[in-house]
């Protein structure tokens, strides 16, 4: 019978919640590359079989629509401003792939985790110093600083079930490939 806390099963619950990050991760930056066309396709569903949330949050409605001439003016007068949007979405593919090294090794690429963390936390300065520089409302710069409290939930968990791995488990298991 197998020891369902024991560091096998440990292993699995820390991969299991790193895919889960990746794959936001991953979605979260695939996004940014179709702005254009995901902002006219949330402003026409605002403004069509989506009203009653337009209706609801009339604020949230105006500024989609704002943005999405503000997008849509970027992409037809000046497409490579849009070139940053790509980059962003570029790096959340990159810090996406620098969880293999804890999906591989844990212990030994916890760090990974605790940067994800810090990047994480950084969002609401950001969010905060930058929003009201750009003219971005408040409650918006509120999403934006949930990323980084709904993102560090899981790597909180990552990093506590790491630090078990790390004493339950000798060096020669914890180096094994994956």
């Amino acid at each position: 019978m197998s020891d369902t806390n024991g560091p096998r099963a440990l292993l699995t619950h820390i991969r299991v919640w790193l895919i889960v990050f990746v794959v936001c991760l991953v979605l979260s930056g695939a996004t940014a590359f179709p702005l254009v066309t995901e902002l006219r396709l949330l402003d026409s569903a605002l403004a069509g079989w989506a009203s009653p949330v337009a209706d609801l949050l009339p604020g949230l409605a105006d500024w989609i629509h704002r943005v999405r001439e503000g997008v849509a003016a970027a992409d037809d007068q000046a497409p490579y401003l849009l070139y940053g949007t790509d980059w962003l979405a570029f790096a959340h593919l990159v810090i996406a792939v620098a969880f293999y090294g804890p999906y591989r090794d844990p212990v030994r690429n916890v760090w990974v985790v605790e940067f994800g963390m810090i990047a994480c936390v950084g969002i609401i300065p950001l969010a905060l110093i930058c929003g009201p520089v750009r003219g971005i409302p408040f409650w918006w710069s509120v999403i934006d600083m949930s990323f980084g409290v709904i993102g560090i939930l899981p790597l909180l968990r990552v990093r506590r079930m790491i630090k078990r791995l790390e004493a339950l488990t000798p060096t020669a298991f914890r180096t094994s490939p994956a």
